[in-house]
């Protein structure tokens, strides 16, 4: 049974998490009214701002014409994708550079320096080794994706308690047990952290593989709006990766919580 101390704490933090939400809600429902009077009474050029309602009609028109869920979904693949393969090659990564010392010191400012290189610069290599398809929308998010999940589960691997690590010598365990018995399990909030990172990575990696070689994405349907002078269907591409990067987000979040619960 909860104490009446308890049952008020609880109260108080679900009125505390409604009213955030309340909040948050009133927020976009302000800032879509404000952008469509702006643009209704040519405040702001519509033409390049266009306006939630053209919006609309823009994604009911790709509705119509049966390309909204193609285009969303061939996203959503490819992120997933890209996600998965980034987050078990981070993963072996950072255990062997956690392993070897030596080959952590050598790799560290080599780390540091593929993590600041803007991975859209490969492009054109990528592009020439793996072709003109969604090969190359993978690698692409893939890169962006795996170099910052290694600097962050690799952080979290040598941010483990010094105590815990003398008490594990001090019965003799060898770098593998420590790694499986305490390193590890230390880390798991971190890894599951990470896969916020990643997903988020991925989904830049990929949006950024689509502007370059693809006929189909959001990605596409963004960069083929601005050839066109469609700005439109840019402004909605934009929105609509919005809306999937926050559902992304939640699922990663929800199995986060599943995990460490």
């Amino acid at each position: 049974m909860l104490s009446n101390e308890q049952k008020e704490f609880i109260k108080k933090y679900k009125k505390k998490k409604r009213i955030i939400l309340l909040i948050q809600l009133l927020i976009i429902v302000v800032f879509f009214i404000t952008w469509e009077l702006l643009s209704k009474y040519n405040i702001i050029n519509s033409f390049i701002f266009s306006s939630p309602s053209k919006v609309i009609k823009t994604i009911y028109k790709l509705y119509l014409d049966n390309n909204l869920f193609k285009h969303i979904w061939v996203t959503i693949y490819e992120t997933l994708i890209s996600f998965s393969i980034g987050l078990i090659i981070s993963l072996i990564i950072s255990i062997l550079l956690y392993l070897y010392n030596g080959f952590y010191k050598v790799m560290d400012p080599f780390l540091t320096c593929l993590n600041s290189l803007p991975k859209v610069a490969l492009g054109p290599m990528i592009i020439i080794v793996a072709g003109a398809n969604i090969k190359s929308i993978i690698v692409m998010a893939v890169l962006i994706n795996v170099i910052v999940s290694t600097v962050v589960i690799t952080n979290g691997f040598y941010n483990t308690d010094k105590i815990k690590l003398k008490l594990m010598a001090s019965f003799k365990a060898n770098k593998y047990q420590v790694l499986k018995y305490l390193v590890i399990p230390s880390s798991y909030k971190t890894i599951i952290s990470s896969f916020k990172l990643g997903i988020s990575m991925s989904l830049i990696g990929v949006i950024s593989g689509e502007f370059l070689v693809s006929r189909e994405g959001l990605g596409y349907l963004i960069i083929y709006g601005t050839q066109v002078f469609n700005l439109d269907l840019v402004i909605s591409g934009i929105l609509l990766l919005i809306v999937i990067s926050y559902i992304l987000y939640k699922l990663v979040e929800y199995l986060e919580k599943k995990l460490l619960s």
